[in-house]
């Protein structure tokens, strides 16, 4: 059987379901513009919309069809990223209350999205972060991990014995969070369709072409017209021309994602109870969640942005490391298949950590930038932040989010 390289959210969704929104045309003024219609540009389309606010969302593709497709579908309650390495970098006081804003919004999210009814397969997970086999790994989560306790946050440590019945990986120990998993695509039409209830305006097949701000608005142009506005919401990490100065704040690389066939009860058997994502500290990082089909979604084999030409034969050789790689993990999945398999582009900030909120050069431009590591509670967290910005009622912390702490 051919492998199948087109995200599994995606490929699942029948066609004929999946909404179909026009092109931006003409001259046009509103409030807010969002740019990019993926999970976080469709969330904060909602919460705009939601708030009386006269809402646009410009999308150069398809709602959801990219970054968002792409993903493992994870709430997180953390972030990708070190907390010990943050407090060096900003204070216990300013990470801590980054991550306490992350834990809150992972409930939050989970909460509206049973509130405003979107079904996209939400269920309760833990994570499990592991370091597999080497002593300096086992040391360095054992630091990570006493570094989150001390600050008071509420995060788990599991034994070796534990670890073994739970994942059937070999360790001294795991740091245990917790979240959800869905179905990242749903949840973005369910989005999507609950802003546009609210009155906000989409359009596909609209990428922008240039962006300007002056001193009472922005002016957002596309190749079918202009549109005028108070704000504009940077809900996308694709090299926007007149966006190229903040390419020095993050790294980007291809990301790769394989989706294995049904798994037989006797491999099954081996794995362990199934029940918690696995996230590693490899370099590069995998992220492996099992599917309720007994089927085992891994993302990582990272590597530099290959060209466009090579793009096709570089998924063929990363799918295949991939599935090496997942039989290392778990040497029963040897010689299973892959059904799905596709790549992404990934964008880092230089600390790892999401971007949200306002930089000093670009005034009028609110910035929503997370590589898909995070998980989806940064849509939720970018949605409520960026709202509060623009009504100028900021809370307290907000501004660690922005620009601003690394400059």
């Amino acid at each position: 059987m051919p492998i199948r390289d087109i995200p599994l959210w995606l490929d699942r969704f029948p066609k004929t379901r999946r909404p179909s929104h026009p092109r931006f045309k003409g001259d046009s003024e509103t409030d807010v513009v969002v740019v990019g219609g993926g999970l976080t540009g469709c969330a904060c389309a909602w919460s705009f919309a939601n708030a009386g606010i006269r809402t646009v969302l410009l999308e150069a593709d398809t709602l959801g069809a990219a970054g968002t497709a792409e993903s493992a579908g994870l709430i997180r309650e953390d972030f990708d990223a070190s907390f010990r390495d943050s407090v060096h970098a900003y204070g216990l006081r300013a990470s801590r209350t980054m991550w306490q804003a992350m834990r809150r919004a992972s409930l939050d999210m989970a909460a509206g999205l049973r509130r405003l009814e979107i079904r996209c397969d939400l269920a309760p997970c833990d994570f499990l972060t592991v370091g597999r086999g080497r002593s300096e790994m086992s040391r360095f989560l054992s630091r990570e991990y006493q570094s989150r306790r001390d600050a008071g946050l509420d995060h788990g440590w599991v034994k070796a014995a534990p670890l073994k019945r739970e994942t059937a990986i070999d360790g001294d120990g795991a740091i245990r969070t917790h979240g959800f998993s869905f179905d990242p695509y749903r949840a973005c039409i369910g989005f999507a369709a609950v802003a546009a209830a609210r009155g906000a305006t989409l359009y596909e097949r609209s990428p922008v072409r240039r962006i300007r701000a002056g001193r009472k608005g922005v002016q957002i142009s596309t190749a079918g017209g202009t549109l005028k506005a108070e704000a504009v919401v940077i809900a996308t990490s694709a090299p926007l021309q007149d966006l190229r100065a903040l390419r020095r704040h993050l790294r980007v690389c291809d990301t790769y994602a394989v989706v294995t066939g049904q798994l037989p009860a006797a491999v099954r058997r081996e794995l362990g109870s199934r029940t918690s994502v696995v996230l590693d500290t490899e370099t590069p990082p995998h992220t492996l969640r099992w599917l309720k089909d007994d089927r085992a979604l891994c993302v990582g084999a990272d590597q530099p942005v290959v060209a466009d030409r090579a793009r096709e034969r570089a998924l063929v050789q990363r799918t295949g490391q991939l599935m090496y790689e997942l039989s290392v993990m778990y040497p029963p999945i040897s010689g299973q298949p892959a059904e799905w398999a596709w790549s992404s582009r990934h964008y880092e900030s230089v600390d790892r950590l999401p971007f949200v909120g306002l930089h000093r050069n670009f005034p009028r431009h609110l910035f929503a930038m997370a590589p898909a590591r995070h998980g989806a509670a940064f849509a939720w967290l970018a949605a409520r932040l960026l709202l509060r910005q623009y009504q100028q009622e900021p809370a307290k912390g907000d501004e660690l989010f922005g620009f601003s702490r690394i400059l």
